[in-house]
């Protein structure tokens, strides 16, 4: 049957949103159950609690409640999809929206192949993909350009990195699940001195599981973003690029604006990489071009639908969650080109970014863009609630790191005022370093507000900690489609 803008949509066919770890406040999931309720395609949600945007939406028709943390072993949490699927009754096509779900799926495809569809990936690339270990052993060997970065094996090879590294550097837990189970940093961190690596690495497990990466200065940087649908040959029938202007927490957080922007150079090696590696389904990756040595340099490579999957759709209305519905489904993708200039931003995120960048100074020249319709990532005239729920629950959290974050850029000032002024700022950890060039100063915006790629950015997102208790879950599906009626009580 024909759906929105006349793209024939099977509707016979549901889609279920797979999520592992406590992040409620994600406007991805949001956006993948309005593109294909507006089609009159079934969608279904895995969700933390009753009341996340994304169980509120009136273009859900059901949800399970399952809030996982990522501490549970492999197999409760197949207990728990399988129990969701035998609940369906019925074929769903399943969609990851976090790295530990999509290295889940893909390696327990078989075991869920009765309940879900999923494009044929192999089982063992999305974990490597996802792993921050993983996708640079594999840039190295492809030879696609990346940031340098060492992976250390004890404490003293830290303190002896510190001693030679240019700085500020990243550091990034290493892998999917053990960022949520054994974290060594709560998110990617921006380090900017040898001290405060010092300081951190005191609090560190030995071995510590984490990534110290070269930092690329933002006032030769431009951040891209790649999405794409890959099909069972690993080629891609829609393939999008497009710029981030400006993110929450600023410089290395979560996309609050950005817009389409063709380039067909990286799209094409973006393209190239995925088949090379064989992979299926739907792909996210960020890019930084340096302009020291003009180069697209891969950051990430995420196996799985993006937050801000949205910016990107074809003038025949297709995004990479229609995409995959209709290839997976056996329905033909029509063709179409990116809508040019189209902009994405995330209201509650985008409004203390725009002015945290204005306090931290110009970066690099921005990258210019065609004009074009801008799509919030939470409002919506057909489906208010999770723009409200959203709002509320995000206000506390986001004053919080407001905050903080003006503190710290109260305190870079004042370091940068004891530079001019020839007055040493003070340090809180004696350490002997090397000396270093290009080294770069600014303010102090540390990654202790900066969230992990996914994450929409507030304090109860991905949510690590756990009593180690199973994870429970219970069906609310909004219609009786079931074989067996559901106990529960329905939501409407």
């Amino acid at each position: 049957m024909a759906g929105q803008d006349g793209v024939a949509f099977d509707r016979s066919m549901p889609l279920l949103i797979v999520k592992v770890g406590r992040y409620p406040l994600h406007h991805g999931g949001v956006g993948a159950i309005r593109t294909l309720g507006r089609a009159g395609v079934p969608v279904y949600a895995v969700t933390e609690d009753r009341a996340t945007p994304a169980a509120v939406s009136r273009h859900l028709r059901g949800r399970f409640v399952a809030p996982t943390s990522g501490l549970e072993d492999e197999a409760r949490l197949l207990e728990i999809f399988s129990g969701i699927g035998k609940q369906l009754g019925r074929p769903v096509i399943a969609l990851p929206t976090d790295d530990e779900a999509a290295v889940f799926l893909a390696e327990h495809a078989e075991e869920l192949a009765p309940w879900f569809i999923m494009p044929a990936v192999p089982s063992g690339l999305p974990r490597q993909l996802a792993s921050k270990r993983g996708l640079h052993e594999m840039c190295v060997e492809l030879g696609i350009p990346t940031p340098q970065a060492i992976f250390p094996s004890s404490l003293a090879e830290v303190a002896a990195f510190a001693e030679r590294a240019t700085f500020p550097v990243v550091a990034k837990n290493v892998d999917p699940f053990s960022r949520l189970r054994d974290p060594v940093v709560n998110n990617s961190t921006v380090i900017r001195t040898p001290e405060s690596l010092l300081a951190q690495a005191a609090t560190w497990p030995d071995p510590p599981a984490v990534m110290l990466q070269e930092y690329i200065p933002r006032a030769v940087a431009e951040d891209w973003i790649f999405h794409a649908y890959c099909d069972r040959q690993s080629e891609c029938p829609v393939a999008f690029t497009g710029v981030k202007y400006r993110s929450w927490p600023p410089r290395a957080g979560v996309t609050s604006y950005a817009r389409v922007v063709t380039n067909d150079a990286l799209a094409q090696q973006s393209e190239e990489l995925c088949r090379r590696l064989g992979f299926r389904g739907i792909v996210d990756l960020d890019w930084r071009f340096d302009r020291r040595d003009r180069r697209y340099k891969l950051l990430d490579f995420n196996p799985r639908v993006g937050a801000q999957f949205r910016l990107f759709e074809t003038t025949a209305g297709i995004d990479v969650v229609r995409a995959m519905h209709l290839d997976l489904t056996g329905r033909p993708i029509p063709p179409g080109a990116p809508v040019a200039g189209r902009g994405f931003f995330v209201e509650y995120l985008d409004a203390p970014a725009r002015l945290a960048y204005r306090r931290l100074g110009a970066g690099a020249a921005p990258v210019p863009h065609a004009p074009g319709p801008v799509e919030p990532a939470w409002f919506a005239r057909d489906d208010m609630l999770p723009f409200i729920v959203a709002a509320a629950r995000s206000t506390v959290p986001l004053a919080g790191r407001v905050r903080q974050l003006g503190r710290r850029l109260a305190d870079g000032a004042q370091t940068a005022t004891r530079r001019r002024s020839g007055t040493a700022a003070p340090m809180r950890l004696a350490a002997k370093s090397a000396p270093c060039t290009n080294r770069n100063s600014g303010p102090n915006v540390a990654a202790a507000v900066s969230p992990e790629k996914y994450s929409p950015g507030i304090d109860d997102a991905n949510d690590a900690s756990s009593n180690g208790d199973p994870a429970t879950y219970r069906n609310e599906l909004r219609t009786s489609e079931l074989k067996k009626p559901s106990a529960s009580r329905p939501t409407r």
